[in-house]
């Protein structure tokens, strides 16, 4: 794949799931944060199959999506990318600044949206701050994101388990919320969208806009 198609195919998807975040966003608002679709029924299945040692696991999942965490990976994934240190350095720069850019864009439409949580006797872990979209999903599904492209520049024939771990583990953050109950269903998939939709605009702009050698270490061709 040349890196107009990358960028088309980064800008499609990204595109694609800003427009799903803005419906959903916007049902939220309509429905004043009340709960929607599954909301309850997911939470009432983590209440009812919610034993001490499942929870103990879900928080210590939960607690790898926020803190220094994400943030070293993110750096970890400018350091894969990278093929000598000077490019290490500075892809691991352009990764923080698109975690930390994109959790700072969070935090806005958070504040914007006001959702409130499930109600607090049914937390199983600290949280705090409004509920849409949910922080550790976003953050911890942008991680990920990073992290996979970093491999598969890297082994882009490859590494395919590796890929789905690291995916497995996204997703799995964003569960432990709803598992723990600090947050509805629906705020995990806004986390799954505004992830999706700020890194498509992260790796267009970078592909778009970065010498061809970057990363791979090559002269700059048109389809490289």
């Amino acid at each position: 794949m040349n890196r107009r198609d990358a960028a088309d195919l980064a800008g499609t998807v990204g595109l694609g799931a800003w427009v799903a975040f803005g419906v959903l966003t916007m049902v939220v608002i309509g429905q004043d944060g009340a709960p929607l679709w599954a909301d309850g029924g997911f939470l009432a299945w983590s209440l009812g199959h919610r034993p001490d040692v499942a929870g103990a696991l879900a928080r210590g999942v939960t607690d790898t999506g926020s803190g220094v965490v994400p943030y070293a990976l993110a750096a970890l994934a400018g350091v894969v990318a990278g093929r000598t240190a000077r490019r290490r350095m500075w892809a691991a720069a352009l990764s923080l600044a698109c975690l930390g850019a994109g959790q700072a864009l969070r935090y806005g439409v958070m504040a914007l949206v006001q959702r409130p949580r499930p109600v607090r006797a049914d937390w199983a872990a600290s949280a705090g701050g409004w509920a849409f979209p949910s922080g550790h999903t976003t953050t911890a599904a942008l991680t990920a994101g990073l992290l996979i492209v970093a491999v598969s520049l890297r082994a882009p024939h490859g590494a395919t388990p590796l890929r789905v771990v690291i995916g497995c583990w996204g997703v799995l953050v964003g569960l432990s919320r709803v598992y723990l109950g600090v947050h509805w269903f629906t705020d995990v998939i806004g986390g799954w969208l505004f992830a999706t939709g700020w890194l498509g605009v992260c790796l267009y702009a970078m592909t778009r806009w970065l010498p061809a050698s970057f990363v791979s270490g090559t002269p700059r061709t048109p389809d490289s």
